[in-house]
């Protein structure tokens, strides 16, 4: 389940998707096969291309990007998720959805 974000931000991320951009979305999210777990960021790209090579580029599998969706993209959770949202300088999404857990 989904939850945090408004339309407009998710609006957002599907054109950038569209465009063939790397666009990440945080939102909270619970889901009991990862329990603690709070939040997820979705990397999309319509470009399966680019996005296999941005997985490669941060150490992670291109198996699992999730292909059948009319939005492809790679979930990033945990230790890795803040680590390239820092990276990225994503830092609203960051303090939003995955600092604001250790508070």
């Amino acid at each position: 389940m989904a939850f945090g974000i408004d339309r407009q931000e998710l609006a957002r991320w599907k054109e950038a998707v569209e465009r063939g951009e790397i666009a990440y979305i945080t939102h909270f999210w619970l889901d009991p096969r990862f329990p603690g777990v709070t939040s997820v960021t979705k990397v999309g790209c319509s470009d399966l291309g680019r996005l296999s090579r941005w997985c490669l580029d941060n150490g992670l599998s291109p198996a699992y990007i999730h292909r059948r969706d009319r939005y492809p993209h790679f979930d990033l959770i945990g230790a890795k998720q803040a680590e390239i949202l820092r990276r990225e300088g994503l830092f609203g999404q960051l303090e939003r959805f995955v600092e604001r857990r250790s508070r």
